[in-house]
């Protein structure tokens, strides 16, 4: 009887970006993780380790991204929150990590991202210009 064993595999990216808010696509770092895993049937979670950051999936394509940024500051503005009482001066990028979430799940098929044709992985950072960074765990075998 051959008996399958479930791997686990586990990377970072770091980023540190150059605005306060900016979209970084990850897909292909992503993927690379994926292969070096050697996991060709499974999943892997990519999450933002930050309360202030997030991961998601959709289109890379730039109008859309304005979108989301300006979506995004319509329902969580630059005001002056009660979390500025302590201090800190990023309210609104908690609330944009709620609204957009810190993690995804991916599917791997044949030991490659399972995404959609206009789909990839994008990076969120709503309070940065410091070093974060987003674990990658590919699950499976």
């Amino acid at each position: 009887m051959l008996t399958m064993r479930m791997k686990t595999h586990t990377e970072y990216l770091w980023f540190e970006t150059r605005k306060r808010e900016e979209f970084v696509r990850i897909t292909d770092e992503v993927e690379q993780i994926v292969i070096e895993s050697g996991i060709t049937e499974g999943m892997v979670l990519v999450s933002a380790m930050h309360i202030t950051a997030a991961v998601y999936v959709n289109d890379w394509e730039g109008g859309l991204i304005a979108d989301i940024h300006e979506w995004l500051d319509h329902l969580a503005p630059k005001k002056n929150y009660r979390h500025h009482q302590t201090g800190e001066d990023n309210g609104e990028a908690h609330l944009k990590n709620l609204i957009m979430h810190h993690q995804v799940i991916l599917p791997i098929t044949n030991g490659s991202l399972d995404l959609g044709p206009w789909q990839q992985v994008f990076y969120a950072e709503f309070d940065g210009q410091r070093r974060k960074r987003v674990v990658v765990k590919v699950m499976g075998m």
